[in-house]
């Protein structure tokens, strides 16, 4: 279903995963304001190129896998007004980032997280949410070789896959430079972890040292929180 936003407008009707709050939130966030270089992999519909070019003045480089996904993402680079500066190239993370030379000042990822229990019947659905396409360790090996000496990568992942994820960190020289727990209600346990990395030879604590932010969607109204209004207002056309 198309999407408008307050700057551009997302059509993700040949995406496995269309546009969501976890992909609002993580284009939101992560910390772009000194990013010269960007790469989005598994850029999908291009949210997170679109919302990474009007927060900064970056030249953006998408990636994504499913041919038909990266046609709907050219479509909406095309009709943004960042066109001239994200560049989409289709092709598997895995065998593309071997060759390359660039080192990026930030890297985001929406990653597959799941990797056991039944997966969707439409294949693209169940690429871009199961780790079959792209292991954590793989994507981390990927993140360390493309990510500049003091860049930072910024992911989003559910609360089932942080125990697995974390541990693998160390194993990359992959630091955690920041971390904000999203809750859905003041009252509810986290659901989704906004993660931030970073070499571990840049980062001045240990990843079990940094304290976790919290951010609750709605406040006990039901209404959007004051957190989220100020995160997102920047995008969403009701706010």
């Amino acid at each position: 279903m198309p999407f408008t936003f307050k700057q551009f407008h997302v059509d993700d009707s040949h995406c496995g995963m269309p546009v969501s709050t976890d992909g609002v939130l993580l284009g939101a966030w992560a910390p772009l304001a000194q990013a010269k270089t960007i790469l989005d992999i598994g850029a999908g519909s291009g949210l997170l190129s679109l919302m990474a070019a009007q927060r900064s003045e970056a030249a953006i480089q998408a990636l994504e896998i499913d041919p038909m996904a990266a046609r709907d993402c050219q479509h909406n680079i095309d009709q943004s007004p960042w066109g001239d500066r994200i560049t989409l190239t289709q092709a598997d993370l895995l065998q593309w980032y071997p060759g390359v030379q660039t080192k990026f000042d930030h890297i985001l990822c929406n990653p597959p997280y799941f990797d056991n229990g039944p997966q969707s019947q439409c294949s693209k659905r169940a690429q871009a949410r199961h780790t079959d396409s792209l292991a954590f360790d793989q994507l981390l090996s990927a993140i360390k070789q493309l990510l500049a000496p003091q860049g930072k990568a910024s992911l989003i992942l559910p609360n089932a896959s942080l125990g697995r994820f974390l541990p693998l960190l160390a194993d990359f020289e992959l630091q955690l430079h920041s971390r904000v727990d999203i809750t859905t209600a003041p009252s509810k346990k986290p659901q989704r972890h906004l993660l931030c990395l970073s070499h571990a030879a840049s980062s001045a604590k240990p990843s079990e040292a940094i304290e976790p932010e919290h951010i609750s969607i709605r406040d006990a109204s039901g209404a959007y929180s004051e957190a989220m209004v100020a995160l997102t207002q920047a995008f969403y056309l009701k706010l």
